[in-house]
């Protein structure tokens, strides 16, 4: 690895500038390994899984991916353009000028995280190659098929010396993240995150963590329930929950919980009438993290909770080894169970009742910041006062998770959800150094204000002027 980014950065150093040209050859070829190989990803995918909805993989991985990559071919253009700033008075009317000018970083280290394998590596490749950079990028163990086809198509694509991929386990990620990057983009759980961000400390490398966190849904005063548990049953069971961004917990109006729970099952079966053969229902990832799920229900009911199922067709899900979970709704979920103090990541939804806004949103505040917040219902000042009092990495109102899809709109979290942003102009920014350049005027500015010594009035003059 360390040879990798010896060669990359020696690279990128003989080859600047980057011009805009170079920028959307890569991106194109970016865009191409995705099409060329759609359909392998695919199958790469529903391998790595157990089983993974082809449409889905279609939809949240390749087409998902593609959509940022074009995004920026369109804009680079302009991202590129020289920032005008303006500078002190007098010297902007003597003739000096200000301008910021984006320059590539040099070599991107990216680590992905296994849930969209694809997407969290394509898409952040966006903002690097636009923004002029190279990557190496480290696999997820947990998706081995998905990480061996990046390594066998790369090569047909790119150089090594423009973008490269390495696999592995923890350790091989300890050292990818110990590596002197130029910017380390790591998208995962926030306890990993800290080790990412200590261990990228010895070289000061600037790092963008993109975390997870328990986002809430408020339904709020005179939310259109059906609508709202449709859109929350959709964002909870796609990918199986396995979304940084999935709803994490509900928050519903006391008198409401029966009617929100009611919607939630009848979207779910809507939706999934099945489940075990069902081809547009994803598996959870791997044993641990079935097992997990169950672990933390059976805390959970142990602790007072009762567990409602939203299974149609009545299947018999403990006699499959096919790892697929129906919708479990957790009522009477409370601080005390594992599932209200950690990330779920799956298809297992606590109802939390509280009684007026603010009692919402001090649930909301005493926990950690999420990733996303979301609020249903039309009354204005109840939804400002939501987006007043709360703070979170993004938020959609009357849906889920849609804030990501939007790729002018910085995606980031905040605190224990993560720091740094990406997407469209900001990922630009971010993988990009914000160069300040300042062109001095032909009038001997150190004698007209008064810095050049013997000081006298020049002096007692300028120094007058900056005080008032």
């Amino acid at each position: 690895m360390q040879a990798m980014l010896a060669a990359q950065r020696a690279a990128f150093m003989a080859e600047l500038p980057i011009g805009a040209a170079i920028r959307k050859d890569r991106l194109t070829r970016a865009i191409a390994i995705l099409s060329d190989h759609a359909g392998r990803f695919c199958d790469a995918l529903s391998e790595d899984f157990g089983h993974r909805s082809r449409e889905q993989s279609m939809l949240t991985d390749i087409a998902s991916s593609v959509a940022p990559l074009r995004h920026a071919i369109r804009h680079v253009d302009r991202w590129m353009k020289r920032d005008k700033r303006p500078v002190q008075f007098p010297l902007g009317l003597l003739g000096a000028r200000g301008w910021v000018e984006y320059q590539p970083k040099g070599v991107i280290g990216v680590i992905a995280p296994w849930n969209f394998p694809v997407n969290l590596i394509m898409g952040p490749l966006a903002g690097i190659l636009a923004a002029g950079n190279r990557a190496i990028v480290k696999t997820s163990e947990f998706t081995p098929v998905t990480a061996a086809l990046f390594e066998e198509i790369v090569g047909s694509y790119f150089a090594p010396e423009e973008l490269a991929f390495v696999s592995g386990g923890p350790d091989v990620g300890k050292a990818f993240a110990g590596l002197a990057f130029d910017h380390l983009l790591f998208t995962g759980a926030t306890g990993i995150g800290r080790h990412i961000l200590q261990a990228a400390a010895d070289n000061l490398t600037p790092v963008t963590l993109e975390l997870g966190g328990k986002s809430p849904v408020i339904i709020g005063k005179g939310a259109n329930l059906a609508q709202a548990t449709e859109r929350v049953a959709l964002g909870k069971m796609l990918n199986a929950g396995q979304i940084c961004l999935a709803p994490d917990y509900v928050l519903a109006p006391a008198a409401q919980e029966q009617a929100v729970v009611d919607g939630l099952k009848a979207a779910a079966s809507a939706m999934y009438p099945t489940l075990l053969a069902n081809p547009d229902y994803t598996s959870l990832v791997n044993d641990r993290h079935f097992q997990r799920l169950n672990d933390w229900l059976d805390d959970a009911r142990a602790k007072g909770a009762t567990v409602e199922v939203a299974n149609p067709a009545n299947e018999d899900f403990a006699r499959s080894n096919a790892r697929k979970m129906p919708l479990h709704i957790v009522r009477g979920a409370t601080d005390d169970m594992t599932l209200m103090q950690e990330e779920i990541f799956g298809p297992v939804l606590p109802i939390v009742r509280y009684d007026g806004i603010d009692d919402a949103i001090g649930q909301v505040n005493r926990r950690d910041r999420p990733l996303g917040l979301y609020y249903f219902g039309p009354d204005a000042g109840e939804r400002r006062r939501v987006l007043d009092r709360t703070i979170s990495g993004g938020v959609t109102l009357d849906d889920v998770v849609f804030h990501v899809s939007m790729e002018e709109l910085p995606f980031g979290g905040i605190g224990p959800s993560g720091m740094g942003a990406y997407h469209g102009t900001d990922g630009f920014k971010t993988f990009s150094h914000a160069k300040a350049v300042f062109k001095q005027s032909r009038f001997d500015i150190g004698k007209l204000s008064g810095l050049k010594p013997p000081y006298g009035a020049a002096t007692k003059r300028s120094i007058a002027q900056q005080m008032k």
